[in-house]
């Protein structure tokens, strides 16, 4: 059996929060906690937004899960499953850890997607 389809148990302890490596985005940082060899990325991950923080609208092409830990977070219109194709931002503002499950990459849309814009 090779190590990605092995059983595996991991403490969020044993891995050191990294600032998120998108460009433009400053104050989240991120575990990860599962590792796709295939696709090269997370699709089980912890977020932690530092107060303030905000992330821009963006589209869930296979939908999300998310798991508020601690703290506070506006997402959208405050829903935690995001259906696959659904839009929205993301704001905490006193700071949160969150659990996220997201099947497929994001796609950053831009602020003009929330407001009905075209």
């Amino acid at each position: 059996m090779s190590e990605s389809t092995a059983n595996q148990f991991i403490s969020s302890h044993q891995i050191e929060w990294r600032p998120l490596p998108e460009p433009g985005i400053s104050g989240i940082y991120v575990k990860s906690l599962l590792f796709d060899e295939e696709t090269n990325r997370s699709p089980t991950i912890l977020l932690k937004f530092e107060a303030g923080a905000s992330y821009p609208a963006h589209n869930h092409p296979a939908g999300e899960e998310v798991f508020v830990i601690e703290g506070d977070i506006k997402i959208g219109k405050d829903h935690l499953y995001t259906a696959p194709n659904g839009i929205h931002a993301a704001r905490s503002e006193n700071g949160c850890v969150l659990l996220l499950k997201t099947p497929k990459a994001v796609e950053i849309l831009g602020s003009k997607y929330l407001k009905g814009e075209d």
